[in-house]
Order: structure tokens, then sequence, then C-alpha cells
């Protein structure tokens, strides 16, 4: 499980968490007998009271000679006591949907429950004369941040040390978040940095679940809050090098993280110098330092452009640099290494050169000419794409992606190159990081201490637990530290009696046979003989090829009988999360089968895969789902009659479409958060992330993209008349990404044009405290998702079936 600490502008991403529903009465249900073949089919237990009918108020909005009727208009009020009203309706009913489950999911969350190992912690990781480390404590839901020094330090610098910590060798507990969530009763801490002396920790902390974070500054010396320090709003931390000075940034009314402030401490006043401030809406900003300290970077992005300037963190009030105008289209990013910037960007190579939107390569620049036009160009990005780069002081680490295949490799620094010079990668003698053959998922450790040959990552995938690996980039080794442990479960359907196999690792560029050896004995394990693992290529309508990844267990699986759950996103350029979930064994073990699809819009070999699924070309990320819904079916994965979909915030977009076009291909859907009113929504420019996502979904107000998102917008083309899935919705209350008036708005139409009893399948699920990400913790986690199985194995006809009977009032 990764920990907080020692792993940008916000999007509508996160998964959310939410409670579980309280018990209701079993005995208000009935079991329907209806003509319609969706519920004849799935003969489920409905509750005895029809779902809630919101009033309609008549309301219009109109663009380029179209009008459009949105009669729940009134739902963007959440302050109107009849919203409230309405979604506690909608919560009733949920309620009592779900009554008949209520014993199944107690047993998924036992299940769930019983896989969480006892004790969660990182292995310490070095930095400067301290140990760091997180661990989540027996019976807590959060982690605790803690540090002792390292005890192989002798001579002056433990005496020192001692003097001003007390015992040598103690652990402190740096931050609690379980404290935090006791005394306030929800806990998101965002940003988390540690100053350069050790001897402060700056973070930022979210207590409502509004995500409207405070800044807090905590002396590390005696354990107390500096006072004076609390900011509200603030988003990203850096510290200067003197360890008294933090740069940070605030939000405007729109959550937009649009300024740089400076503040100095070390006297009784606390004083905030302003630094920078963004005054185009389309860009947020972020504060960072590269990787050795000596530079703080202000990058103020769009979703597709950057512009970065950068102050000397030993001279912060010296004023800062720009590196490069803005340029549309054109993203660079940077780090520093012995008076060179090495960047990262997608800036065309020439000025003659029209842009078109390339493949991001490496560059450099020596510091005295950043403001120079001429970079570098060392490493083309022509048979690899880069997907990200680190520094370390002497190592050039690259992540990379070649065919779908993440590839990770570190390159000695510095390197060594006549102004013409360009290499290929091979030119380099880069040393590619063993990998499992299996791998989906590399997320990169903090690695904070820039003097370290080590560098650290945690490697993971549908069949392999999180492991935390340290790569010697020195010896060209590595060591597995720690494996997440998977305990076995007992259930109704059976034991769940895990096997761990140590498996193959992915020898990417045949590194030399010296290794082998080092490889045996650190093999990674996974459960590849319980759990199949595929990859597969399904043809889209177009003839693009789509990346399906499809997972199902050995023993459970039962062909082309089975129920399916398939998974998309493909927004924002961003990786669908294929990591190891001990959750999902509860599904597989039941002969479900999980797909993941990675659809035109997410994250692809390159960057023209982001681009082929966003604006006007986003309904291709729509047909791609539904090309990967029938390849389940058509290849007998999954039965015809039996595939389900989810998808979380905008992917809730993505499957809300699907369903809309081909609503008879899907027994169920959830939609977690999900951003649904597309149109009326990026219609109001006053609406959080509104602007910032024209250049995702286009801009209503030119003709071509406001046709575009009519045409595939979930809450614009709900079918009159037509049978729907049975669809859990989930929404929260306070969430600042997504209104929570858009799945409101979704479900009341849903209900108001389509088979009447169809919709009484649909329920809407409401947080009425919590934002965007729900209530947190790792108990409430299983509660969420047992939640959801429970939903998606009732729809699909896997509930005990006499259990069923007697709860309906027909006892066998």
């Amino acid at each position: 499980m990764a920990l907080p600490f020692l792993l940008k502008a916000k999007t509508r991403l996160k998964t959310p968490i939410l409670p579980l529903a309280s018990s209701t009465i079993f005995s208000s249900f009935y079991c329907i007998s209806s003509r319609c073949r969706r519920d004849a089919a799935m003969n489920l237990c409905l509750p005895s009271q029809p779902p809630p009918v919101a009033k309609k108020v008549p309301s219009t909005v109109s663009a380029h000679g179209r009008t459009l009727q949105d009669p729940y208009h009134w739902m963007r009020n959440t302050a109107d006591p009849s919203f409230v009203e309405y979604v506690n309706q909608e919560n009733a009913y949920a309620e009592a949907f779900m009554a008949d489950t209520q014993h199944l999911q107690r047993t998924l969350f036992e299940e769930m429950r019983s896989r969480i190992p006892t004790k969660i912690s990182t292995p310490p990781e070095r930095w400067g004369p301290w140990l760091y480390y997180e661990y989540i404590p027996e019976g807590k839901a959060y982690p605790i941040l803690c540090r002792k020094l390292d005890t192989k330090i002798n001579g002056w610098m433990k005496t020192f040390l001692s003097s001003i910590t007390g015992k040598f060798g103690r652990e402190q507990h740096l931050l609690d978040w379980n404290e935090i969530a006791e005394q306030n009763g929800y806990v998101h801490v965002g940003s988390c940095r540690v100053s350069p002396d050790h001897n402060f920790l700056a973070y930022t902390l979210d207590t409502t679940g509004h995500e409207e974070f405070i800044l807090q500054i905590k002396d590390l010396r005696n354990g107390s809050i500096v006072p004076r320090s609390h900011v509200d709003g603030v988003i990203s931390l850096a510290w200067a090098q003197d360890s008294s000075t933090l740069f940070y940034t605030i939000s405007d009314d729109n959550q937009r993280p649009y300024r740089v402030l400076c503040t100095k401490m070390g006297s009784d006043e606390i004083h905030n110098y302003p630094i920078f401030t963004e005054s185009d809406s389309s860009y947020c900003v972020d504060i960072t330092s590269t990787k050795d300290g000596k530079f703080i970077t202000v990058n103020s992005n769009s979703r597709t452009s950057s512009e970065v300037y950068v102050i000397d963190a030993t001279s912060p009030f010296h004023g800062m640099q720009r590196v490069r105008k803005r340029v549309s289209g054109v993203q660079y990013f940077l780090e520093h290494h012995s008076g060179m910037f090495y960047i990262l960007t997608n800036a065309p190579l020439s000025e003659n050169k029209i842009w078109s939107g390339g493949n991001y390569y490496l560059a450099t620049c020596q510091v005295e000419h950043i403001q120079s036009s001429n970079w570098q160009n060392i490493l083309p990005g022509e048979d690899v794409s880069f997907q990200d780069i680190d520094i370390l002081h002497g190592h050039l680490v690259l992540f990379l992606n070649k065919k779908d295949i993440p590839m990770l490799c570190s390159i000695n620094l510095p390197i060594k190159a006549s102004v013409k010079d360009q290499f290929q990668l091979e030119d380099l003698d880069p040393w590619f990081f063993p990998l499992p053959s299996d791998l989906c998922s590399i997320v990169p450790g903090s690695n904070h201490d820039f003097m370290n040959p080590v560098y650290r990552v945690v490697l993971s995938s549908p069949v392999i637990p999180d492991m935390i690996v340290d790569y010697d980039m020195s010896k060209q080794t590595f060591s597995v530290l720690v494996q997440e442990e998977v305990g076995s479960t007992s259930s109704d359907h059976g034991s769940s009696s895990l096997a761990y196999k140590t498996c193959e690792y992915l020898d990417t560029q045949n590194n030399d046979v010296k290794n082998e050896e080092n490889i045996e004995l650190q093999g990674w394990k996974h459960f590849s003989d319980t759990y199949c693992c595929k990859r597969e290529e399904v043809i889209s309508y177009d003839g693009v090829r789509i990346l399906l990844t499809i997972l199902y267990s050995q023993k459970a699986w039962h062909g082309h009988e089975s129920p399916g759950l398939l998974q998309g996103y493909g927004a924002y350029g961003e990786v669908l999360d294929k990591s190891w979930c001990s959750d999902r064994l509860s599904l597989l073990d039941r002969g479900w089968v999980l797909a993941f699809a990675d659809v035109r819009g997410g994250s692809g070999s390159d960057a023209s895969w982001h681009k082929s699924g966003n604006r006007l070309n986003k309904k291709n990320s729509v047909f791609d789902f539904l090309s990967c819904s029938n390849y389940l079916i058509d290849e007998g994965y999954v039965h015809k009659d039996r595939l389900t979909a989810i998808g979380v915030s905008a992917g809730g977009l993505l499957v809300g479409a699907a369903i809309n076009m081909r609503p008879d291909l899907f027994r169920a859907a959830i939609l977690m958060v999900p951003f649904l009113d597309i149109c009326n929504t990026l219609l109001d420019p006053t609406l959080p992330l509104t602007v910032l996502d024209y250049e995702e979904f286009g801009n209503p107000q030119l003709k071509s993209h406001f046709e575009a998102i009519l045409s595939y917008s979930p809450y614009d083309n709900i079918h009159c008349g037509g049978c729907y899935p049975a669809v859990l919705v989930t929404a929260s209350f306070h969430d600042s990404r997504v209104g929570v008036w858009e799945a409101a708005k979704w479900v009341a139409r849903l209900r108001a044009r389509t088979c009447s009893s169809c919709s009484r399948s649909v329920i809407l699920k409401t947080n009425m405290t919590g934002g965007h990400f729900g209530e947190g913790g790792s108990y409430n986690h299983c509660k969420e998702t047992a939640y959801i199985y429970a939903f998606l194995m009732k729809t699909s006809g896997q509930l005990n079936e006499k259990q069923t009977r007697w709860r309906c009032g027909k006892h066998s």
C-alpha cells in the first residue's frame, strides 16, 4: 500500500471514498414482475416505495442557435431546501434498494479487511542524517510520518544531533493523520515538505473534505506549530536553502492556484511577500524545487502549455527569470545538475518548424544561458516515448514507454556533449532497471537524498502486490525491500488461499549477465498461477488498436458464462490505474472478469494518444470503450447479459456516454462522482475547473466544440422510453471538482425519460459531508468497495437466491 509522504492543477480524477449505508427494514421489499426484459431477466427485489420524483422547473440555455431544455437546472442551488430534501430521499431509496445486500456487504467488508496487513510500513529512507518512514498502526486507518537518526552516524555529528534532539536513535512522530482525523472527523494532507535543515515540516491540511487546504508549519525540534503560520487556500510548497524561507501557492475563488507568495520565518512576525500572479484563468501555478535544491521553479501550466520561472534558492529575494515565453501546445519541465538544466519538452526543434504536438525529447542548457532560445537536443524521443525524468547527484533517471511497455533506465552524469552532439539512448550506456515481465505500474518514491545513488520505486501490477524496490545505479543491482502481504480469506464462496510464485524479470535491453545472480536472489513474487492477466489488442471502429488488460481467476472463471466489470477513464492523458488491489479478489474469486480499457484520451505510448481522444476527438474514447465491451463478449470472456462498467469522475463521463449509445450492452454500471452534465458545466465559466477544461474537452462558446460536446453529453443524450441498465451513481455534497447536482440531474432526467421499470434499478447515493475524495481511511474504503461490489452482485444475479426470496417475503 502506497503511503502519502514517501510517494499537479486539479483534475476530475480521484476516486471518492463513501460511507456504508445504514441498515433498513427488509419487509419493505417485494419482487417485481414486469414485462421489461431487464427486470424480468434480473428478477430484482425492489423497494415497495417508488423512487423519488424530482420537481421540474422550466429553464433553458441557448447557444449557437440551439435552445436546450433543462428542467433540473434548479439543482445547481445546493442551498435550496428542496434539493437537500430530494438528495435525502434518494439516499433513503438507495438504502432500501440495497437492504437485501446487508449480509453480503458485511461478508465482503470482512474479506477485504482481513487482507489488510496488521501493520503497514515503508522501509526507512535515508535523507541526510535522518531515516524517514511511515507506518499505519494496527487498528488505525491512517499513517504516521516518522523519523529517527541514522545509528551509523559517528563522531561529532552524532554528538551534535543528539544534543539538539534528545536520545540518539529515538523515533520521532512528525505528523499523525489519525490524531487529526479524531479531532476533526476528516483528514486530507495535500503537500508535505521537510526543510533542508530538517528542522521544520510544512504541510497543507484539509479537515472538511471541501479541498480547502490550510498551511501549517511545525517546528520539529520541539513539536510545536509555528505561530501565525496559518494561511488559507494553500496548494503547493517549496523551501529555499536557508530553511526559513518558504514559497507557496494560493488558490482563487474557483480553487485555481494562481499566486505565489513567500514567507520568512525567524522573527516574531511572519511576513508574506507576493512573488508571482497568474492572470490567465486557463493556467494554474505550481511551485517546486529542483532535486539538488539549488533552484525554485515557478511553473504556470495549462492542460497543454507551460511557462517556467526560476529562482536562485540561495538568494530567494533576488528576483526570478523566465525560461521561455509560453507557446500554445508547448510544455517543458526543468531539473538541474552541476550548472546545467535538463529539460523535458515537446517544443519545436526549429523556430521555422510548425509545431504539431510532437513527442517529448531531452534537451540541455547551461544555467547562464537559460533564456536562450537554443536548447541543445541531446536525446530525441524517436524509438521510445519520454514520460518523465528525475535526477540524483551521479545519475539521470528516465521514465520511458516503448510500445505500451513502461521502462526505467539510468544514465551517468554529467553527460559530456559538445554543442552539436545529439545522441541515441544506447550511446549513453544506459542501465535499464530489471522489471517484472507483467508490470503495469511504476511509481517513484520520494528519493529526497540527492547524493544517494540508490533510486527507490514502487512496482505493481494486477497480479503483483505492491513492492518497494531499491535500484543501486552505481553497482547496477537492485533489492526488493518489502512486498505487500496478502492474507488468506474464508467466505461463503469458499476459502481463498494464495500462494506466491517468484516471477521472471523483463530484460528490456539485454543488460549485462553480471546481474543475473542478483536478479535470482531478489526475485519478486506474483499470483499468476492463481489469477490470469492478459494484454489484448482490440480493434476500434476506425482500425486503431486499443490495449485491453483482462484479469480473471484461473479456478473460478467460467468462460462465456462469467460476469465482467470493465473500467475506463480516457482523459487528461492520465494513466488508467491497473496496480495491485487486494479488494478485487472478492470479485475474482466469485468468477468475475475484470478488464481495463486504455482508451484514447488517456495515457499511451506517445502524446498523440491523448490528443486523439480529447476535444473534438472525444467520442473516440467512447467508441474505444464500446469496442472493448464487445470484445469481452465476442471472445467469450464474459456472458453477453452480464457485462458491467465502472467510471470515476471524468471516467463517469466515458461510461455515461457509452451506456447512452448502447444501453443494451451493459447489465449494470457504476458512476462515481461522475462528470455527466458536461455541456451545461462548460457553458458556465464561473464554476471551478471549467476554463481549465476547455483544453481537454473543448470550449462550447465555439460552435464546432459545442456541437461535439452536445453529441455525447451524458445528461443531454438520455433516450426517451428506452430500457437502461441498473446504475449506482455516487456523489459528494461538497465536491468542488464535480458538482453534486450533476449526478442528481442525470438520475432525475433518466427516471423521467426512460422505462419506468428499469429506472427503479437506478440509485443515487450521496455523501452529505464529504468532498470529491469522500471520507478517507482504509476501513472506509473497504466499506465503500463492499457496497459497490454488493450492488454489482445483486444486479448480476449473484445474491444468494434462497436468502433473497426470504427477504422479499417469498420464503419457500
